[in-house]
């Protein structure tokens, strides 16, 4: 079962990698003033957007708050990039009794470590809230993936 699981992670992180390749058949097909280096690195960049809104953070001065919400946007563009590394785990429950659901709870949960990420911009949205993007370079991504396969196969052994 633990092979057959790391044989199916295996096959996730290459059809990841393959479906992440760009072709370029002619030099008339660059961005101007780009080169198939730029390109290529750029293509190879994977992006997480997290938001806040600055209203509910807790402080009486705005200007905190302000801060507060930026760093609430920030975390949640980290879990979203965690969630593009390392999937997301889920576990739901449903109850029936008597041919009716009683009840149907879902839960979700992330786990990893982000290292390299790029702060690519903090942006206010509306009046109410903020906007952080962040970028994680493929390389950084592969290393990433690879770590969590070592710990998952050492953790089971």
């Amino acid at each position: 079962m633990i092979l057959s699981r790391i044989h199916g992670l295996a096959i996730a992180l290459l059809a990841l990698l393959l479906t992440n390749c760009t072709v370029v058949s002619s030099p008339e097909q660059l961005p101007s003033g780009g080169s198939l280096i730029n390109l290529v690195q750029e293509s190879q960049r994977i992006t997480a957007t997290g938001y806040a809104v600055i209203d509910i953070q807790n402080s009486d001065v705005p200007a905190q708050r302000r801060l507060l919400a930026i760093r609430a946007s920030k975390l949640d563009a980290y879990r979203t990039l965690a969630e593009q590394v390392y999937g997301q785990y889920l576990d739901a429950t449903t109850t029936v009794a008597d041919l009716v659901i009683v009840s149907d709870s879902f839960r979700a949960r992330v786990e990893g470590v982000i290292y390299g990420a790029r702060l690519e911009s903090i942006k206010p949205v509306g009046q109410d809230s903020y906007e952080v993007t962040l970028s994680l370079g493929q390389d950084v991504v592969n290393d990433l993936r690879l770590l969590y396969l070592e710990y998952m196969a050492e953790g089971t052994a």
